[in-house]
Parts: C-alpha cells; structure tokens; sequence
C-alpha cells in the first residue's frame, strides 16, 4: 500500500494532530479563555432550539464573569499597540509580503480605534441587563436556572427561535471588537513559533526559556492516533511536558515510552 503523507498547515503542521497549549503569561491565559467561550457560543447560537440558546446564555455568562475580573479593554489596546510597535517596522524589510503585512497592520489600527470609542468597560451594559443577572446568579446553583426558579426565562426560551437569536445577537454585539481584538492576537501569536522536532524521553521533556525574549505561548502537537496526551506546565524561566496515558480507572500515569513531537515555541 503506498504511503500517503498527512496534509499540512501553513506552518508544516500535519492535519491529523491534536495540539496541546500551555500560555506563559496571565494575558494569554485570559485570551485563550475567552477564544474558548466564544467559539462556544458560536457553536451553540447555530442550535435554534431551546438547550441552544441556553447553551449560548451560559457561555454568554461565563464571559461576562471574565470581564468582572479585570479591565480587559486597556490590556487589550496596550497589547495592540505593541504588536503594531513591532509589526511596523517590517512594512520596509525585503522579503516580507508587503500585502498581507499591511493588512495585518489595518486591522490592528482599526481594532484600536474601536476598543477606543466604547465607553466604560466592555459589556458594561450586559452586567447591568436584570434579566441576564437573574440568570448569572442562579446559575451558580446546580440545576438553578430550572423552570420553576427562573419563570422569565422560561417564557423567553419559549419564544420563536427568531426572537431567541435577534435577542442573543444583540447581547454578543458589544463583544465584536474584544472578540475579533483576542482572535488577531492569538493568531499574531501563534503565526510567531519557532517549530522543532523534539523527543521526551520516558515521556519527560524540558526547556529552559530566555528571559530577555516575549514568550507567550508554547504548543504541543501529536500525530494522531495516541494514546497519550502532553501535560505542560510553565512559566517565564522554563516549561516541561509530561506524556500521560489514563489508566483503566482513569488515573493518568506517565508513560515510559520515548514519545516523537513537535514543538512550537511562541514569542513576538
């Protein structure tokens, strides 16, 4: 039978991987989070019926109760400009495609005009809606946002689906510009690896990181099938993977199998 390779990225990634991440820094941690809950809501608000749209509420929820943590709107702009700091000086290098980099450089300038003109906080509004509040603070309770708890909102999931999802829209408008803002960075940041084949040995690899160098992110990938999956903790100084394969009551045991991948080190 003839040996057919595994279709690539852009970045020589086979397609038939699974890829583990591990953020360097709160800020990436946070972003990732929120790339998380909005791919969530996206998958959820195509389900018109009435589990979709609470699917979309809880997630709508849990981004709302990211955004009571911290003002996430000027470390966003902060984090715009710097990559626009760094991105700019390359509009002049030869060898750069001039055309995707100005782009590129657009959209970071629009984004922060847009981050600019809202007023206040991001979802500001949302966080004072007594209708999603009522919600948010049931649904700390297991099984708390029940019929019989909650009769609103009852009578709005058994609304038409067409008011459902106007309404859902309009909630998740606000959030565009900090949604569209957390997919460039994390896309600018992932698009920043330097790729290596490496190898753990018994399962265990570590690395020691520069400090005088922005890393923000170290990636993972595996060929699938496997029947281990990498566990990777890090910081500033250093990170190590861990090559893990459940046990059959489910207790993850390092394997100790020398385990091939490819790692991707993030840092812009």
């Amino acid at each position: 039978m003839e040996n057919v390779a595994p279709k690539q990225d852009g970045r020589g990634i086979p397609m038939s991987v699974i890829i583990y991440e591990q953020p360097l820094n709160e800020r990436v941690r946070t972003l990732l989070r929120l790339d998380f809950l909005f791919k969530q809501a996206a998958h959820a608000l195509e389900d018109h019926s009435a589990w979709g749209s609470r699917a979309t509420i809880n997630a709508l929820i849990d981004i709302l109760n990211v955004f009571v943590r911290s003002d996430l709107k000027t470390e966003l702009i902060k984090e715009l400009e710097r990559l626009a700091t760094i991105l700019s000086p390359l509009e002049h290098r030869p060898g750069v495609d001039q055309g995707a980099l100005g782009k590129i450089l657009r959209d970071l300038e629009r984004l922060i005009d847009l981050m600019q003109l809202q007023q206040g906080q991001i979802g500001n509004g949302l966080k004072d809606h007594e209708f999603l509040n009522n919600i948010r603070q049931r649904s700390t309770i297991p099984g708390g946002t029940c019929h019989f708890d909650l009769p609103a909102y009852h009578h709005w999931l058994n609304q038409s689906s067409e008011d459902r999802t106007r309404d859902l829209e309009g909630w998740f408008a606000s959030f565009t510009p900090l949604r569209d803002a957390s997919e460039l960075i994390l896309h600018l940041t992932r698009e920043s690896a330097s790729s290596s084949r490496e190898t753990a040995e018994q399962g265990f690899f570590q690395q020691a990181l520069d400090t005088q160098v922005p890393n923000q992110l170290v990636r993972v990938v595996l060929a699938q099938p496997t029947d281990c999956f990498a566990e990777i903790s890090g910081g500033k100084h250093r990170f190590s993977i861990r090559f893990m394969r459940p046990d059959e009551q489910g207790h993850p045991c390092q394997t100790d199998k020398n385990i091939e991948f490819q790692l991707l080190c993030c840092a812009i």
